[in-house]
């Protein structure tokens, strides 16, 4: 086993953070003329077309070693970005990825319930810092009750669910194999609420309120080359994204995720205009803070339950 080089993985891990914020920000410029399930349709096809040219170069693993496995992971980190997307087409990618980072709080939770691993005072205590600082940013009673805020958080509950899929079952699994599910149930959910949404006669709201519930549209040549870049983007940032994982330790690496909340801020500003207020700023802490403890207390207990009795 080659030694850990936790500078190189920082630098790819940051590179995929800084990318996925670009591109991740860029759906809100779609949001207005597609709706999500083609969203997801389109991009899928494309992504597959990309690893049709991948494949050609015979560098790359996409034969999973248990298909059930491969495909379960998929499906549940396909939910994840349903509702990540779904949320990023009326909300602020800031808000957004924070709920998407309740996810460590939603693998210690689940990890407890079904699989009696012990929480601790440390990482119960982080846990509720990282559930403020997810209301914080979230602001859910600012404009009265507002449901769309639990969009994000659903988005981080499936994306827990996806990693504690990919721990129990998908040790050895090639990063393309999984790669490949994740964007074959994007289509699969894409194509379904096309049709739903297509046939099923109701109100869709103009603009980018209609993200969910807009049926089959005839795109645009910018819509067609958002999602392209979007296609094409998330391939690279989950490519660089697994590099550093490959070079670094997992719980040291997966910290270094939480520059997404910065590069979305920095990207949202940029293209939008948009400046966050001391509160949210204070909750991205607070979330940071937390995953950073839940993160470093796990690694510590699973290294101490390998050491002989």
């Amino acid at each position: 086993m080659s030694a850990d080089r936790p500078m190189a993985a920082a630098g790819f891990v940051f590179a995929a953070m800084f990318f996925l914020g670009f591109f991740d920000n860029l759906v809100r410029q779609i949001a207005p003329e597609l709706g999500l399930w083609q969203f997801h349709l389109m991009r899928s096809v494309i992504a597959f077309g990309l690893f049709g040219l991948i494949a050609l170069t015979g560098r790359a693993r996409f034969r999973p070693l248990r298909l059930w496995a491969v495909m379960a992971r998929g499906g549940l980190a396909a939910l994840a970005m349903l509702f990540y997307f779904g949320g990023l087409g009326f909300l602020p990618l800031g808000q957004v990825a924070s709920g998407m980072f309740s996810a460590p709080i939603w693998v210690m939770l689940i990890s407890a319930l079904f699989f009696g691993k012990p929480i601790g005072a440390m990482r119960l205590g982080a846990a509720l810092v990282g559930f403020i600082g997810v209301l914080i940013v979230l602001d859910p009673f600012s404009e009265g009750l507002r449901p769309a805020v639990v969009v994000p958080v659903a988005a981080g509950f499936f994306y827990a669910l996806g990693a504690i899929a990919t721990r129990q079952w998908c040790e050895g699994e090639s990063a393309m194999s999984m790669l490949l599910a994740f964007f074959f149930w994007l289509g699969v959910f894409g194509a379904l609420g096309t049709a739903i949404m297509t046939l099923w006669p109701h109100h869709v709201p103009e603009g980018a309120d209609g993200f969910i519930l807009r049926g089959a549209v005839w795109p645009s040549g910018w819509a067609l080359f958002i999602t392209f870049l979007q296609a094409a983007g998330s391939i690279m940032g989950v490519g660089l994204l697994f590099r550093g994982y490959q070079l670094g330790d997992a719980a040291q690496v997966a910290i270094y995720e939480y520059s997404l909340l910065g590069f979305a801020a920095i990207w949202s500003f940029v293209l939008y205009g948009e400046t966050l207020g001391s509160g949210a700023v204070l909750g991205m802490v607070l979330i940071t803070v937390s995953g950073v403890v839940i993160s470093l207390r796990s690694q510590g207990r699973a290294n101490a339950d390998k050491l002989p009795a």
